[in-house]
């Protein structure tokens, strides 16, 4: 008798599948895998270790960095462990804005997951739609802070300047006038009417989306039965997010721990049923109406309400532009705050959000310094990542690109 021997495999991290820089070592009974062994590091650039080495205001941008994905949910979490420690309030006007901003990173992340889902899976098009929604929503991000991506746009104390009132028009020397004023429309008012007419116009792209996939004989073919997580596994494995709400958990930092003003707001908690990857693309695609419906209240509640955005305690946040150049006492705090930084008194805080991924919490520790002595992140992808090999055991390889999808990895704040 010939000798049967398992086959050990890299899968990644040159695999389009792999989501960027995973390494798996897969041990195969032919095409059924036996064990799934995650390789992770190569990406790591020590944020942790490099924000005790930055001033506590520094370090926001780092945050943008960590799950690429969903920039500002990650400077959320960092601005409240530092409101916690400092005890300081932020003004109403900008908790709205940091929910409603909250919300455009869950959809924008959401529609990276779809189009990428579904592309290792085997379906093109809706990558294409995906990227289509994509790009309204990075100009949203670039009206307010000036950049498409990392934005650092969340401060301790609030936000660092207000919405804007006018919208960056299309420019081209390609085009007739005609050509950009058709581009240019919904873009002629401020940046809360182009966020107002995107929501408007979203349903109508989600149910594209949905036409496309959910009925979709080859799509359920290969979501509907895999990669299964029980309830009470998921709890045990620290799943969070739509992870965990797939297998039929109604677990939602908004709902159960509310923060700024979510506890305010009308919206409900999709839940799975089955734990597989289909209900997990079901739990994200019923997210994408909720968020939308989140972002309108919060649309209503900025236009009626103006004020400030953030603190006015000036050892936290800086003085405006005009108060800076005018009066001298603004200028040193201004001076101080952007060279020294502000100290935070003693102590530790845990703060966590409800990520487009799972729960996101900063731990962070000060001595009193300017910088912090100890920084922890609580990556919601990396309990996910832990799981795969339970997750995958018994699929075949192809189950094992479906299941890396619907995980909705991104290595950045695995590795950190």
């Amino acid at each position: 008798m010939a000798e049967i021997r398992n086959y050990t495999m890299n899968f990644g991290p040159q695999h389009p599948a792999a989501h960027g820089v995973l390494r798996l070592v897969l041990e195969l009974d032919g095409e059924v895998i036996q064990r799934a062994d995650p390789h992770i590091g190569l990406l790591h650039r020590g944020t942790e270790k490099l924000a005790e080495n930055r001033t506590y205001l520094q370090t926001v941008p780092y945050m943008d960095r960590l799950d690429y994905v969903s920039m500002m949910a990650n400077e959320h979490a960092y601005v409240l462990a530092i409101e916690k420690l400092l005890n300081i309030d932020v003004p109403l006007r900008a908790q709205y804005i940091r929910v409603m901003f909250d919300e455009i990173t869950r959809i924008l992340n959401h529609l990276l997951w779809l189009g990428a889902h579904a592309l290792d899976v085997g379906a093109m098009t809706v990558f294409l739609y995906a990227f289509r929604e994509r790009e309204d929503l990075f100009d949203c991000y670039e009206a307010a802070s000036g950049a498409r991506m990392h934005a650092a746009y969340y401060r301790p104390g609030g936000v660092y300047r207000d919405l804007p009132d006018r919208m960056p028009q299309y420019e081209s020397s390609l085009k007739n006038k005609k050509e950009l004023d058709g581009l240019n429309q919904n873009r002629s008012g401020s940046l809360l009417d182009f966020i107002e007419d995107f929501a408007n116009r979203f349903p109508t792209y989600v149910d594209e989306y949905e036409t496309l996939l959910t009925d979709n004989r080859i799509w359920k073919q290969r979501t509907v039965g895999i990669g299964v997580v029980d309830p009470d596994r998921a709890i045990a494995l620290g799943m969070t997010g739509p992870m965990l709400r797939g297998s039929g958990i109604a677990w939602d930092l908004r709902k159960k721990q509310p923060y700024e003003v979510y506890d305010k707001l009308d919206f409900d908690i999709p839940i799975g049923v089955n734990g597989d990857c289909y209900d997990r693309y079901l739990v994200r695609i019923e997210e994408f109406r909720q968020s939308n419906h989140i972002i309108k209240q919060c649309i209503d509640w900025l236009r009626k309400n103006p004020g400030p955005v953030i603190s006015d305690n000036h050892k936290v946040a800086p003085p405006s532009r005009t108060a800076m150049k005018e009066d001298m006492e603004a200028m040193i705090h201004h001076f101080k705050l952007f060279t020294e930084g502000f100290h935070i008194p003693a102590g530790e805080a845990y703060a966590a959000v409800e990520h487009p991924k799972g729960e996101f919490g900063i731990y962070l520790i000060s001595d009193g310094a300017n910088k912090p002595y100890r920084l922890k992140i609580r990556a919601p992808g990396f309990p996910h990542l832990a799981a795969l090999d339970e997750m995958t055991r018994g699929h075949m390889i192809s189950d094992l690109v479906a299941i890396i999808g619907t995980q909705d990895i991104v290595f950045g704040e695995i590795d950190r």
